[in-house]
């Protein structure tokens, strides 16, 4: 027999290195419903507003803000682009905005009203519960900033709040150490490495795997709001406390 999230081992004496499995209780129903589909709605935060992709609105200032000074590194591990044109990048943009999976938004800076990033939700799987955040970008002025925690922290809500997931997932190439390393600030919990996943700019792609549950999501969420809270930046808008450190002290 098997719980609910597997089967429990355990190492017995005189059998230094082995792990066996043991029967334990029944699996528990769950007292759940499958989950909600994304509505092409906008979500918004005091600092970024997630609207759907509309290339009409967005296509230049993200063309901009993905293809000036400081973006070179920001293709690397993307399957696609750098755009060699603006009207290259728009034709790129037009296919996207015809998605419903992935849902792709642009993270648009409310204090500007330019769009200066990109998110999607993918492969959702409403019945089980499961649902991905990818295809994420921000142009290098919002990075590592409030407005991009911002924008994570809204996916991360209507996911869990709004629709119902059970479990939000988060994968990229398990070279890109940067975004292995936003994925563990943000909560989500490390399991491990997909060999061989895939084919990517004819470069072979190892793929880190990342989740967050809904178990976990409310202390992830008290988390959130308190960091970003402008009480935790001083006058000249440095963090007082990590993220990390915030989650910790939690629980």
């Amino acid at each position: 027999m098997t719980t609910a999230s597997g089967p429990r081992f355990i190492r017995p004496r005189g059998r230094s290195g082995m792990l066996v499995a043991v029967e334990t209780d029944k699996p528990q129903a769950l007292d759940w419903s499958p989950a909600g589909s994304p509505g092409r709605n906008a979500l918004n935060g005091d600092l970024v507003r997630l609207e759907i992709l509309d290339p009409q609105r967005h296509a230049q200032s993200l063309y901009i803000s993905s293809h000036g000074d400081g973006a070179d590194r920001l293709w690397e591990h993307l399957p696609y682009g750098p755009f060699a044109s603006q009207e290259e990048f728009t034709s790129w943009l037009n296919h996207r905005a015809a998605s419903d999976d992935p849902l792709f938004f642009a993270v648009v800076e409310w204090e500007s009203m330019r769009a200066l990033g990109m998110a999607s939700f993918m492969r959702m799987v409403p019945e089980h519960g499961v649902i991905e955040i990818g295809h994420i970008w921000f142009a290098p002025s919002i990075q590592r900033t409030r407005k991009a925690t911002e924008a994570i922290f809204l996916l991360a809500g209507h996911a869990f709040d709004d629709l119902g997931y059970r479990r939000l997932e988060w994968k990229c190439d398990s070279l890109n150490e940067p975004s292995r390393r936003a994925a563990e600030r943000f909560g989500f919990v490390y399991e491990g490495v997909f060999r061989q996943h895939m084919v990517v700019k004819g470069r072979n792609r190892d793929t880190a795997w990342f989740s967050m549950t809904d178990g976990e999501w409310p202390v992830r969420r008290t988390a959130f709001k308190a960091w970003l809270s402008p009480e935790n930046f001083d006058e000249n808008g440095r963090q007082r406390r990590s993220l990390a450190a915030v989650r910790a002290s939690i629980g």
